[in-house]
């Protein structure tokens, strides 16, 4: 990790704790970039070169900093209520005007008023909705709609399985484990080391402990089928949805206004 006596609070400092947060997140999902690669092909299609983005439940800002790559026209609004990964947001992006995070509980039902616009062409959000019961979520729902404006889209890529396929389901399952426990034993952390390698950083320590208070160890909700998910984006008011990327365990549904 980065060395916090010689480089804290510097560029390299903050790009050092985003490769090792992409890292960890990529030992869980080996095809992560393969989705972000198709998010951002269907933001493109449908919201042209320079969209407006709402980097939603946003982390580290992994959407925003693949989104501002790809489009150097275009600007993103982060919100997440993490405060570590949000200092780590903050700091990488630091100097950068198209990047703007904020804090905010998306289970307060005025969450919405902490963001810097009305609306957005694009919001995304990726591996971080399954937090979320799917009453939560359906809720959650119905407050993104209006702020996708017309002919915008929303897209979520998180886990998705489908019950009506178990023996297909385990036998993924336990090969992507195998595949885990290889590179595991290469020295990528997983999540529980992750966060104790940035609870011993003393730049980030107090937002660790903070975060911790908030959420607890892990605070998983449901993970419904990508068929709830379009079924939901449908009933919250948008015009059409379904899914546009998809692997053995995981879902990209996108819904467009």
């Amino acid at each position: 990790m980065a060395d916090t006596t010689a480089a804290a609070g510097t560029s390299a400092y903050w790009q050092a704790w985003q490769d090792s947060w992409d890292r960890q997140q990529e030992w869980y999902m080996p095809d992560r970039e393969e989705r972000f690669r198709v998010m951002l092909d269907m933001v493109e299609a449908l919201a042209g070169p320079a969209p407006r983005v709402l980097d939603l439940a946003c982390g580290t800002g992994s959407i925003t900093d693949r989104v501002l790559r790809r489009f150097p026209e275009a600007t993103s609004t982060g919100v997440d209520l993490d405060p570590a990964l949000l200092a780590i947001a903050r700091g990488h992006f630091a100097g950068d005007d198209r990047a703007t995070f904020v804090t905010a509980d998306l289970k307060d039902p005025e969450w919405r008023a902490a963001l810097p616009h009305g609306t957005y062409d694009a919001v995304l959000t990726a591996t971080a909705l399954h937090w979320l019961h799917s009453e939560d979520l359906s809720v959650l729902y119905g407050q993104l709609a209006p702020l996708v404006g017309p002919g915008g889209v929303f897209m979520n890529a998180d886990h998705m399985p489908d019950p009506a396929t178990p023996r297909i389901n385990a036998a993924e399952h336990a090969h992507r484990h195998a595949a885990m426990d290889r590179a595991r034993a290469s020295g990528v952390p997983d999540w529980r080391e992750w966060w104790a390698l940035a609870a011993a950083d003393p730049l980030l320590a107090d937002a660790v402990a903070q975060r911790f208070e908030i959420y607890g160890e892990h605070a998983d909700g449901d993970t419904p089928s990508e068929a709830w998910h379009a079924r939901a984006l449908l009933d919250a008011g948008f015009a059409e949805a379904r899914t546009v990327w998809r692997s053995p365990s995981d879902a990209l549904v996108l819904g467009l206004k």
